[in-house]
């Protein structure tokens, strides 16, 4: 029998999953840090949280695979205690104390009290704002909302997450104000549905005047719009985007599919006509705006026919940015009704076809760049480059912008104007403009 370690305890936070839970982790990290624990994010620790993913069935296969060789280091004696929080476990918390009981305590997506308390620490309420950011220094996601409404009949998200909750507009401002005075410049807004914004506090979809308010914040030079839906999306968004520069023009809105027959059965409450419609209305009042869209394919009953009717609208709509994602059958969806007929390989095999279209469009977009200037952020350095993004670019999903480091010196998390030379697929080459 193995003695437990007399070392001071240290809290190693792992996250998996979206910016949610990059989210929901800097918070209980925050929470950890004002209780005066020593608390690091993936580093060695030899007290475990495992912030899980459970939204489909890769991302569920990854968060079981680390909470079993967490089970084996424990069993080992490398840690002393693993607990679990997020979304698997607020799905599956019966099924994982049955198959993994040596797991210390499981917890969902509303019990951060109740893990802080398992873990030493008290839960303070005044701790606005107060989180250890764990992405680069120049940008961090900003959750404007919990959970979500909406009945997409493939999505499990509501499960887990709950009802739509607005946080208010003022908490809001708050923890943009404390991000800016520790050097982020860079706001992602991240919510299940950013559009449904303010519905529930405001009566009214507030997410223009929540904007408003924050581009306020001195010190915050972008603010990105990630995760809109498309029926009922307030128009008044795009006028603060056109008249205020600190809107970047971008704006990430999953569509899921563009067939008629398809959108009904997602329970989406649009049409092909509509969504198209609405698009135009971006083209035409934000002219240099930035579409990123996500598509599923394989989706129950998804015929040739319906997939080609896609296939050909995203040849014809020309997204700036586009992701392709396979079916995945979910079990408490309104889709796990069906009969999940497409087989995997013909999904995948259409997800391969939609990113090949995708991929001459961008390289086509990308060609137009060469000799024109923009303006980017330094995240990091790879090798010989400094790595940049655009306002066009969101970071992990989208294009970068390449410049040798060996030409010129560039500040990591600082601004630079450059002049693109080279242009790929879905990264363009650069050199600085020194003005």
């Amino acid at each position: 029998m193995r003695t437990k370690s007399l070392k001071k305890n240290k809290i190693n936070v792992i996250t998996l999953g979206c910016s949610k839970n990059v989210y929901d982790s800097e918070v209980l990290m925050g929470q950890l840090k004002a209780s005066g624990k020593d608390v690091v994010h993936e580093e060695e620790g030899n007290i475990v949280v495992i912030n899980t993913c459970g939204f489909i069935n890769n991302a569920k296969e990854e968060s079981v695979n680390t909470i079993l060789e967490y089970m084996q280091k424990k069993e080992d004696g490398d840690v002393d205690k693993v607990f679990v929080t997020g979304c698997l476990s607020e799905r599956y918390k019966p099924d994982l104390q049955k198959e993994i009981p040596n797991v210390d305590q499981y917890f969902g997506t509303t019990e951060l009290p109740g893990l802080l308390k398992a873990l030493g620490a008290d839960y303070k309420h005044e701790l606005i704002g107060e989180r250890l950011t764990t992405t680069p220094k120049n940008y961090a996601y900003l959750k404007i909302a919990e959970g979500c409404d909406r009945p997409c009949s493939f999505c499990a998200i509501p499960i887990m997450r709950g009802k739509h909750k607005s946080t208010p507009i003022e908490n809001l401002v708050i923890e943009a104000e404390k991000l800016a005075a520790n050097g982020v410049k860079e706001l992602i807004l991240i919510a299940q549905d950013l559009t449904y914004y303010g519905l529930d506090i405001y009566k009214k979809r507030n997410l223009a005047e929540l904007l408003e308010n924050l581009v306020k914040v001195e010190g915050i030079e972008w603010i990105r719009l990630h995760y809109a839906f498309p029926t009922g999306f307030p128009m008044d968004v795009l006028d603060i985007m056109n008249r205020e520069p600190k809107i970047c023009n971008y704006l990430d809105i999953p569509l899921q599919h563009i067939s008629d027959s398809i959108l009904k059965s997602m329970r989406r409450g649009t049409t092909k006509e509509k969504t198209t419609k609405l698009l135009k209305e971006f083209r035409k009042t934000v002219p240099n705006m930035t579409i990123r869209t996500t598509l599923i394919v394989g989706y129950p009953g998804e015929t040739q026919e319906n997939f080609e009717e896609l296939r050909e609208w995203v040849r014809e709509m020309r997204f700036e940015r586009l992701g392709c994602f396979t079916y995945s059958h979910e079990e408490n969806t309104h889709a796990f009704n069906l009969e999940d007929n497409v087989p995997q390989e013909v999904k995948q095999d259409r997800a391969n076809q939609i990113m090949e279209i995708q991929s001459q469009i961008s390289w086509e977009l990308n060609q137009e760049k060469i000799g024109q200037e923009f303006k980017v952020v330094i995240d990091r350095k790879e090798g010989e480059y400094f790595i940049g993004r655009t306002e066009f670019d969101s970071p992990d999903v989208d294009n970068e912008v390449l410049i040798k480091a060996s030409t010129t010196y560039l500040k990591t998390g600082e601004y630079a104007t450059v002049k693109v030379t080279e242009a790929a697929d879905f990264d363009l080459y650069a050199e600085a403009v020194v003005k």
